[in-house]
């Protein structure tokens, strides 16, 4: 099991999944709790790596990690244009209904924060980039 974080200042998007791709947990949280959340996932979940994006919080993200769970092998991954193609997989995801089905998908915002979302797109750039 592999997890991704997309880390930032306020909340965090995770995702824990296998590595052929099946997601098995996803969820938005306030940064403050990481490392509580961490713990209750690795009790959960055997976790082999997590995948860390690489943005501005990833140091700090990055030691509260490895103070948590100091034995996990952690990837950091680049981060740039995760928050576009998470906006992309939410809308596969969740298709428009009513009248925003006319607009183009590009015009519009997901009504729900995405940062898990932007996990899950870092965990699938890391499998990508290990096969």
């Amino acid at each position: 099991m592999i997890m991704a974080i997309d880390p930032g200042r306020d909340k965090c998007g995770l995702v824990v999944m296998t590595v052929d791709g099946n997601v098995k947990s996803q969820c938005v949280i306030e940064t403050s709790t990481l490392e509580s959340v961490l713990i209750e996932l690795s009790n959960q979940f055997e976790l082999q790596i997590i995948v860390l994006g690489d943005g501005t919080t990833s140091k700090s993200a990055k030691k509260r990690i490895l103070s948590t769970l100091p034995n996990i092998r952690i990837e950091v991954v680049d981060e740039r244009h995760t928050t576009e193609e998470a906006r992309k997989l939410y809308w596969k995801k969740n298709p428009p209904r009513s009248w925003r089905r006319l607009l183009p998908i590009s015009m519009q915002v997901p009504p729900v924060p995405i940062d898990d979302i932007a996990a899950e797109v870092l965990a699938r750039k890391f499998l990508r980039s290990e096969n």
